[in-house]
């Protein structure tokens, strides 16, 4: 199993706090832009890459802020 089947985990911003996903497929390159999102109607941007915050997860984290 490589790291494409294993997924990543996605740290929503949103606001009135964060949420977190996991997700399949490729981590998203930083820079990309992410729209509808949890339908919270706003624009999110990746803005850093890092480990999983989840206790044992070896899969790699991607952080999001808004973007108006």
């Amino acid at each position: 199993m490589n790291a494409d089947d294993e997924g990543y985990v996605l740290f929503v911003w949103s606001p009135t706090g964060w949420t977190l996903r996991e997700e399949h497929g490729e981590l998203p390159l930083i820079g990309t832009q992410l729209e509808g999102i949890e339908g919270n109607g706003h624009h999110l941007v990746v803005s850093k890459h890092g480990p999983s915050p989840l206790p044992g997860d070896q899969r790699p984290c991607a952080f999001t802020v808004g973007k108006d």
